[in-house]
């Protein structure tokens, strides 16, 4: 298991960790293997998705504010918060991806993206290889 830091800069962002996770896999010397990435993080989620075009991410967090607006009059968390919670649930915490060859298998657009919905701030991502 490693854990590698991702730091935020704005309070809603989407930032590629797909070299992160390809470096951690490549360290492993697992040829044929499944990944897991963890974010363990209640505000911070994590996803899969297209990296080819940046106007994606735009789009996501975008479509994410009009889903869920930052303030609600019915929101009741005391730290003022309660969007970046519930985006991170929206998201999920952990993403499972195979391993073939010693690759990540990911589609020809596809990227993995660590989400942030409380920043900025210092976070972490843990990457697990487990070898078939």
């Amino acid at each position: 298991m490693q854990t590698f830091p991702v730091k935020t800069s704005s309070r809603d962002q989407i930032v590629e960790i797909t070299s992160q996770i390809q470096s951690v896999v490549s360290q492993s010397g697992h040829g044929d293997a499944m990944v897991i990435v963890y974010v363990p993080h209640t505000t911070a989620g994590i996803t899969i998705n297209e990296n080819a075009d940046p106007d994606v991410v735009h789009d996501m967090l975008g479509q994410l504010d009009q889903m869920v607006p930052w303030h609600q009059p019915f929101y009741r968390h005391g730290e003022g918060n309660s969007a970046s919670h519930v985006k991170a649930s929206m998201m999920g915490s952990s993403v499972t991806v195979m391993v073939t060859d010693g690759r990540l298998v990911l589609g020809q657009w596809q990227g993995i993206y660590f989400c942030e919905f409380d920043g900025p701030r210092s976070r972490k991502v843990i990457v697990k290889v487990l070898p078939n």
